[in-house]
């Protein structure tokens, strides 16, 4: 199965002085290894924003390309706005784009891998499934 990583795992995973027995990481890193891994445009966005070097940003965003992006379409920002309101209406606040990775993980039957959080909360609303890591 497929999933939909989420940009504070691959944030964790391309963090300097990062732990090599960080199961977060050792998750992505067997995700990748088996092709399971999924991008949308904007994690990459957020992966290459702010990077100061442009040598650095050159080799992230070719290490990046090695995973297409999910196209894009008028349903998922439907969906990721009415999702957005659902959860608003139950007292959860998310941002655009995390309520629109929720849309296209559901629209593609994909699990999301995260950290955040919020992906918990938003679960007790929308009809997502989260990753878990493998023990």
């Amino acid at each position: 199965m497929k999933v939909l990583v989420d940009t504070c795992v691959w944030s964790r995973a391309l963090r300097r002085g990062r732990s090599e027995d960080d199961p977060v990481v050792r998750a992505l890193e067997d995700l990748i290894r088996d092709m399971r891994v999924q991008m949308i445009g904007p994690i990459r966005q957020e992966l290459l924003s702010g990077i100061r070097s442009s040598g650095q940003f050159e080799s992230l965003r070719v290490q990046l390309n090695s995973f297409p992006d999910i196209l894009i379409e008028t349903q998922d920002y439907e969906r990721a706005a009415e999702f957005f309101n659902r959860c608003r209406e139950n007292g959860i606040q998310g941002s655009n784009t995390d309520f629109l990775i929720c849309a296209i993980a559901v629209r593609c039957s994909m699990p999301i891998f995260t950290v955040d959080k919020d992906f918990t909360l938003f679960r007790k609303h929308l009809p997502i499934e989260l990753f878990e890591i493998p023990t």
